[in-house]
């Protein structure tokens, strides 16, 4: 089994999947873990298509392969969502950790016992990469090579580029622990500013949503019902051909069937949530794939509305036009 899913995934996606076990601390070999999610892909991939086609007439093999694309994506998005989670919550905790070992190699600790006491039990997982660190310099690994390995571990561009600076301000002579006291400063400040963008663009953010999960569905349910009710008028509206050859109109029947209007929307609207998420994404966060969190709440309130404002319609409407 190992093997087929060895030749199932290409090298490079491969590797992609084993360094995001390592963002996500997922202690579980990449061929292994590749293995059950085919597996669970493949059960998964055979019940929702047998499901979707009790209500849709769609071809089975591209229903197949769509959710089973679909399954493997979720896959891959709760991993990357999971590392950069992981790197949110180490980003928040960074200047404090920089602060805390500032001050204990000012009481004259030397550079391991301070970054092994700035390791507090609520910085949760950064605690645990601090004392691993903290345990490599005790063995006589290097402080510069030390902090480098720590963020390959950690999915931060923010964590990099400060250890970074840090490992060249060393090398140049400077003080430690005055540097990591500026390094600390300089990283809450810009913490500030980045919250300041974030209140400025919530605005936005409850427009984008707002669109997508309400006034969408609401559209659609409305032209949904009127199609359907153009439909079936035209489809009884019957004219003697000598009359109907003086008018300027022409009466003929309506070529789109209602179910294709319903499929095309609830496809609509389902691509139009995972375009309004990324969106959302880019907007608060500044990253797309941020905003995919906002997906599943899209998807669901979008279609909930759209069928609710459908029925609401036919019940207060349909006795007028007798539909």
């Amino acid at each position: 089994m190992y093997e087929f899913v060895q030749r199932l995934y290409p090298v490079k996606l491969k590797n992609g999947y084993q360094q995001l076990l390592i963002y996500c601390n997922i202690v579980m070999d990449v061929n292994r873990f590749l293995t059950v999610c085919t597996f669970v892909s493949v059960i998964a991939t055979i019940v929702l298509t047998l499901f979707t086609l009790i209500f849709f007439d769609v071809n089975f093999l591209i229903l197949l392969v769509a959710w089973f694309a679909l399954i493997q994506g979720i896959i891959y998005t709760w991993l990357v969502l999971t590392a950069d989670s992981r790197a949110r919550f180490v980003e928040e905790l960074l200047p404090d950790a920089l602060q805390l070992m500032s001050s204990n190699l000012r009481a004259g600790l030397t550079v391991d016992r301070a970054l092994l006491l700035s390791a507090r039990p609520e910085f949760g997982h950064f605690k645990d990469e601090l004392n691993y660190v903290g345990k490599q310099l005790a063995t006589g690994k290097e402080l510069g090579a030390a902090l480098m390995e720590l963020s390959a571990r950690i999915r931060s561009d923010k964590l990099k580029k400060t250890f970074q600076i840090i490992v060249s301000a060393m090398a140049s002579g400077g003080e430690l622990a005055e540097l990591l006291v500026q390094t600390a400063s300089n990283l809450r400040q810009q913490r500030l500013i980045e919250q300041r963008v974030r209140s400025s663009v919530l605005v936005y953010v409850i427009f984008i949503f707002s669109a997508i999960a309400f006034g969408a569905p609401m559209l659609f349910g409305l032209s949904s019902f009127l199609v359907e009710v153009i439909s079936d008028i035209f489809s009884k509206v019957q004219l003697p051909p000598q009359e109907t050859t003086n008018l300027p109109l022409s009466f003929t029947k309506v070529s789109v069937p209602p179910s294709f209007i319903n499929t095309y929307t609830i496809v609509s609207m389902i691509f139009t949530s995972i375009m309004g998420s990324l969106i959302l994404g880019l907007i608060a966060k500044g990253k797309e794939k941020e905003g995919l969190k906002y997906l599943p709440i899209l998807i669901i309130v979008t279609l909930s509305l759209y069928f609710l404002v459908k029925f609401s319609i036919k019940m207060l409407l349909g006795g007028l036009f007798q539909f």
